[in-house]
């Protein structure tokens, strides 16, 4: 294989259901793709398409100036790339590792691939695999802009939109982090709302209308509350936290009336009240941030 050829090739290893979506989008995209999974079996759909199967993970990294990984964390990518053969086949070339685990796993990947000659940039995939190759994609990046730029043509095969957000090697994984904090905490409530109006009658179908009319609040108090906390406002004037502390309460003492778990709610109550405590009740919310301690 040619120099130019290699640097319009990619290799994905892992071929569970995200990596056989960047895969495909890569294929799709006249990218040629080499495949390798741990797991034998899951790339015939693929081969059929016009990916190269490896045969072991050296193989695959060697096929390709960069490989692009997708395994459920860090301890499975770890298993792969450093091993002493692969690490070795990596050597001048580039990893794009976009499985989820924590910032500091992210910066410690970094560093390894620094000691051993390996180009490393680190992302996260925001959105799920049927918008790979759409537009709808979501990817974030982070590491040496440089060597971002030199693989982005690759990269943008995926589809969606792409956004490095700096050298420091753990950044899509804060953000990565940061946004799943919000979709869980989030989901976590929806699924209780929807047994608390169960108990009262209220079928989840009947319920949901009126939940998607509190999710179109929120966007523009993401914004709203993003100001308060960076400019150490934490306005209250709307809604003060003794307010937001008494409608927590009805949420609590419904719940545990029929029963219902209600410890996610009185974990956030009990912040809350930290936050009442500490001099903080004529603010808003968004002063609970300050009180986000074990003390």
């Amino acid at each position: 294989m040619s120099s130019s050829d290699e640097q319009f090739s990619v290799t994905v290893l892992g071929l569970g259901p995200m990596g056989r979506a960047l895969a495909g989008a890569f294929l799709d995209a006249g990218v040629r793709t080499t495949v390798w999974n741990r797991t034998p079996g899951r790339e015939s759909d693929l081969a059929a398409r016009g990916a190269v199967l490896a045969a072991s993970a050296e193989e695959a990294v060697a096929a390709s100036a960069l490989t692009v990984i997708c395994l459920v964390n860090y301890d499975a990518t770890d298993s792969v790339l450093r091993q002493s053969a692969v690490t070795d086949a990596l050597k001048g070339r580039t990893v794009v590792n976009l499985s989820a685990d924590t910032p500091e796993r992210a910066r410690d990947t970094g560093r390894w691939a620094a000691e051993h000659g390996v180009g490393y940039l680190d992302g996260a995939i925001m959105t799920p695999t049927p918008t790979i190759g759409t537009p709808a994609g979501v990817f974030l990046h982070s590491g040496p802009e440089p060597l971002y730029g030199e693989h982005r043509g690759v990269l943008d095969a995926l589809g969606g939109t792409h956004t490095h957000l700096g050298e420091d090697i753990g950044r899509a994984a804060a953000y990565d982090v940061a946004l799943l904090d919000i979709f869980w905490t989030s989901m976590a409530g929806y699924v209780h709302a929807l047994a608390v109006a169960r108990a009262e009658g209220i079928s989840a179908r009947e319920l949901a209308p009126f939940a998607q009319g509190i999710g179109a609040i929120l966007p523009p108090l993401f914004q709203e509350w993003a100001e308060d906390v960076d400019g150490g406002s934490y306005s209250g004037e709307g809604n003060p936290l003794t307010s937001a502390v008494s409608t927590m309460a009805h949420v609590v003492h419904t719940a545990e009336a029929h029963g219902i778990d209600a410890s996610v709610m009185r974990a956030a109550e009990a912040l809350a009240l930290r936050a009442v405590d500490r001099g903080h009740g004529a603010d808003g919310f968004t002063s609970v941030t300050q009180v986000l301690d074990r003390g």
